[in-house]
């Protein structure tokens, strides 16, 4: 499955002002253990201050009392890059979806739309939720004359959800800087001979990476941070960077990284 190049569109932001003097990193962030560069940390700044002034949607992060619904705390990520006349700027993303979507203004698309109307998961959703309404209503009868639909329903419940994420699964492509494109499935396979687990490809490194080389963007460097109240059973902190997760972004960026001189992995 090819993916065309496509021109710079607005998903690059140009930096509002930079240094008279920078220094462009030699190599690309190794990105599951880093400091950010300055440039990154610049990126990150204004990003941020987007966070706090300038968002068109609603979403409660946890940050002041005015804000309704669940509290989400979200991973959000920079990718500094270069265009084709050489400016300096960056491209924002945000880990899986956000108020509802997968897309938003100052931010990169995902790398497949699994929420877009009359999609294949939509649909397949909604029979797994017939599904479990039938296997609920069994369940509350407790006759033993249902007892065998009852195990056949949750059987074809099963191979349903199964067979539904594999084809989601098959819609994710992912492109590195030498043009080679790669299936998710593929690229588990080959690195640890497993499926993706779910979520995998939804992650903001991967979804950066994949606008860059979509639209001739070299990538610079990377960073990602954690906006909003941490989940309780997680240790994130606002405001603070964090590496890319190895489960479900180590094999997939290690194709999209392939042919890139990328920083040595830190000597623990």
């Amino acid at each position: 499955m090819l993916h065309p190049i496509l021109p710079e569109s607005a998903c690059f932001i140009p930096f509002t002002s930079l240094p008279a003097a920078y220094t462009l990193p030699r190599k690309f962030t190794y990105p599951f253990r880093y400091q950010p560069h300055p440039l990154s940390l610049l990126a990150v700044a204004e990003l941020q201050k987007y966070l706090k002034t300038d968002l068109a949607w609603e979403h409660n992060f946890g940050l002041n009392a005015t804000e309704t619904g669940k509290i989400i705390g979200k991973m959000f990520g920079v990718l500094v890059v270069q265009n084709a006349q050489n400016e300096l700027g960056y491209l924002a993303a945000f880990s899986g979806k956000i108020a509802g979507s997968f897309h938003h203004a100052h931010f990169v698309p995902p790398v497949f739309d699994s929420l877009e109307e009359g999609s294949f998961l939509n649909l397949g959703m909604q029979a797994l939720t017939e599904l479990g309404k039938k296997i609920k209503a069994l369940e509350e009868q407790k006759t033993e004359e249902n007892s065998s639909q009852l195990s056949e329903l949750y059987q074809t419940r099963k191979e349903a959800s199964v067979a539904l994420q594999g084809k989601l699964f098959d819609q994710f492509y992912f492109l590195n800087q030498m043009g080679e494109t790669k299936s998710i499935r593929h690229i588990f396979q080959k690195q640890t001979n497993n499926n993706p687990p779910a979520g995998a490809g939804e992650c903001a490194a991967p979804k950066l990476l994949q606008y860059a080389f979509q639209h001739n963007l070299k990538p610079v460097a990377l960073a990602e941070f954690w906006w909003g109240q941490s989940p309780k059973t997680a240790t994130w902190k606002h405001g603070h960077f964090y590496p890319a997760c190895r489960e479900k972004c180590e094999p997939i960026l290690g194709h999209m990284l392939e042919g890139m001189q990328v920083d040595a992995a830190p000597v623990s």
